[in-house]
């Protein structure tokens, strides 16, 4: 699918993992930015959701001729986190039968209680530095913090993985993020991603990869790391990548003394273990010490003249703890601000994949201990993981939260997607060391859910309102761009050169002309939990008729009562950004809605689009003449304007007289909408290779 391009000049630490698990490139080619390549990643995870990977999968092998089998056993691994409160025989059903696949397939398996999947799969020793790991998650970007290539895939990527042991993916832009300085006392991972999403909130690293780099890394801990690399996922990005430093190296080294001495008892495994050996992370380490100065370069650092589509700065020393919200990651206050407000909260949540490692549980106790959880306030809790809590416990941590009043949830994501005990009610404010809080994610629409610290969490669950455990001065934080600035959507994963203007070839089945109502919905950064509410992602009985009733439910819950089929949506920037389930797509699809133009577009919620063969497009110029047009004219969230036409063979949008030109939709995008999704595709692969 690429035909990589000649290494005349530096690769950026992406390109290098990128070419690594790339399948078929010709010898002498490297992968560059842009490029679509076949890759073969090292591991892929699912979690909860492997319970709707596994139909997918097993559709790709109707009419092959083969039966379904697992391409590589060692590739996938299951880790149960999503709902694990949820103890209805139906629920732990489906676990029951994920774990029984596993074991048939020799497939690594993780039961509910071991923790949430990505720290589980850093802890057992799946990422290791210059790796490529996907996970059917949208923050499987964590594992960039071991110096890895952690991105997101959707389910149907997943099925494909099982399949064939390869899937599709174009190699993003990089963004190379310079971090200066050293964080003050009291200053922690969370409060530099979240000054990051707020100072850089114009889309300048959207559908990027960002590459962190600079003097001010090394004072960072991999808890920290976790945590920035963790919510590059909300800045827009997809994937946040470390270097390979003396702290991975001690971290992976403490974690081969962990392998080699056992594993925690009742974790259940049935493949090859993730686990690394003491010699092969000092391996790793004198390959990426030796070869920096050779001429085939440093395989675990970008080369020097590696070229980058955006370069920014930032100044770790001028950052204080900072507050996303209300329901709004990129929403940003300095918590001096805040504080003085005396925004007073009715729950607290120290939990989730951004902040739940030991290192924020120590922090949250030592703020705690002695005090007692302010009255009204709920505060709940949970672990990261098993091995987290275990830890906490043993140093009196948890002994502690537990005494001032927190209430104890399993180590898993509960109430994060909405899920399980201490979902917010309606009129209800909390704070939460989680890494979203979209309108209706957490519980009911109508509560407002701030994000913060652990030690904001903890300091503002014993005082009633939010503040921080240690006073700062409001300071400006010091942060540039360095290089080009903002980096222009391309037109997406799908869609060729958009400069060119002659006629497009329609394929058969491609319909060459859509006609509809515009539904306008002006909102940028429209997340996938306003298009398709969590409570509704793991409910696997669901029809395409009935999710179809769910959509726009946290974003506006009359558009459902005014569209139709045939309507055409058309929204603002970074549309369906977010989680990464597909339905906030395939619900869409099964509406009747024959496709979505934005002026940018989540990657992840394109993919996941295109994989089910439903229509997704950028027009910027469209929707900037529609918010000029109609600026003042009205408040509400959804508009149904005149009729629209989508000309694919002209790559065309008429509306209101005019014609707006958005890039041509390729004979690859094409072939996936007419095939009815990469389903169908893999399954015409399999069959031709047993033909």
């Amino acid at each position: 699918m690429s035909s990589g391009n000649p290494a005349s000049a530096g690769l950026t630490l992406v390109e290098k993992i990128a070419t690594r698990y790339a399948v078929g490139l010709r010898p002498g080619r490297v992968v560059r930015a842009g490029d679509f390549v076949t890759i073969r990643p090292k591991h892929v995870m699912t979690h909860d959701n492997t319970g709707a990977v596994l139909p997918k999968w097993k559709e790709m092998f109707k009419g092959t001729g083969t039966e379904p089998r697992i391409a590589d056993p060692h590739q996938p691994v299951f880790a149960i986190d999503h709902d694990i409160q949820n103890v209805t025989p139906e629920n732990l059903g489906k676990y029951a039968r994920i774990e029984s696949f596993a074991n048939e397939h020799g497939i690594d398996f993780y039961p509910a209680g071991t923790g949430i999947s990505h720290q589980v799969m850093v802890e057992q020793g799946y990422v290791v530095p210059g790796s490529m790991v996907v996970g059917s998650d949208s923050h499987s970007n964590l594992y960039g913090a071991l110096g890895a290539l952690g991105t997101p895939v959707v389910r149907t990527d997943a099925a494909s993985i099982w399949a064939t042991g390869v899937t599709w993916w174009q190699c993003p832009p990089a963004a190379r993020v310079t971090l200066r300085g050293t964080l003050r006392p009291g200053v922690v991972g969370k409060d530099v991603i979240v000054a990051l999403c707020g100072v850089f909130n114009q889309d300048e690293v959207l559908n990027h990869a960002v590459e962190f780099h600079g003097p001010g890394v090394a004072g960072l801990t991999i808890d920290q790391r976790m945590s920035i690399a963790n919510m590059t996922t909300e800045w827009g990005a997809l994937a946040g990548v470390f270097p390979f430093d003396e702290r991975t190296r001690d971290y992976l080294l403490s974690r081969a003394e962990y392998f080699a001495r056992g594993r925690r008892p009742g974790t259940r495994h049935t493949g090859s273990l993730g686990s690394y050996t003491r010699a092969e992370v000092e391996g790793w380490w004198a390959e990426h010490s030796g070869k920096a100065a050779n001429a085939g370069g440093d395989p675990f650092a970008a080369d020097a003249d590696a070229r980058y589509a955006v370069e920014l700065e930032i100044d770790l020393s001028t950052i204080v703890p900072h507050v996303s919200g209300p329901n709004d990651v990129k929403t940003m206050h300095a918590l001096p601000e805040i504080e003085a407000r005396r925004v007073a909260i009715n729950k607290a949540w120290l939990m989730s994949c951004v902040n739940a490692r030991y290192e924020d549980i120590a922090e949250a106790a030592r703020i705690v201990r002695g005090r007692r959880v302010a009255p009204g306030v709920e505060f709940y809790l949970a672990a990261a993981s098993a091995e987290t809590q275990e830890r906490a416990v043993r140093d009196g941590h948890w002994g502690a939260l537990l005494e001032a009043g927190a209430i104890e949830l399993p180590p898993g994501c509960g109430t994060c997607i909405g899920l399980g005990r201490g979902t917010i009610k309606a009129g209800e404010v909390g704070i939460s060391a989680t890494n979203r809080n979209f309108e209706g994610r957490m519980g009911d629409r109508a509560g407002l859910v701030y994000l913060g610290s652990p030690a904001v969490v903890a300091a503002s669950a014993v005082a009633g309102y939010i503040c921080s455990p240690t006073k700062f001065e409001n300071v400006k934080v010091s942060a540039r761009v360095v290089g080009n600035g903002k980096h222009a959507a391309d037109g997406g994963a799908l869609a060729a050169d958009g400069a060119a203007r002659s006629a497009v070839e329609v394929i058969e089945g491609f319909p060459a002309r859509v006609r509809g109502r515009l539904l306008w919905l002006d909102r940028d950064n429209l997340n996938t939990d306003g298009i398709y509410a969590g409570k509704h992602t793991y409910n696997d009985k669901l029809t395409p008729p009935e999710m179809a009733q769910f959509i726009f439910e946290n974003y506006d819950p009359d558009l459902r009562t005014r569209a139709r089929a045939g309507d055409v949506i058309v929204s603002g920037l970074n549309f369906g950004t977010g989680s990464s389930r597909e339905q906030a797509a395939t619900a869409l699809k099964a509406f009747g809605i024959p496709c979505v133009i934005a002026a940018s577009f989540s990657e992840t919620y394109k993919r996941n689009a295109f994989n089910n063969g439903f229509v997704v497009f950028e027009c910027p110029d469209l929707v900037a003449a529609l918010r000029a047009g109609l600026a003042g004219t009205g408040t509400e969230k959804t508009r149904v304007l005149g009729e629209v036409e989508v000309d694919y063979t002209a790559s065309v949008v008429r509306f209101g007289g005019r014609a707006f030109a958005f890039p041509p939709l390729s004979p690859v995008a094409q072939e996936l909408v007419v095939a009815g999704g990469a389903e169908e595709v893999v399954r015409r692969r399999l069959a031709a290779s047993t033909a």
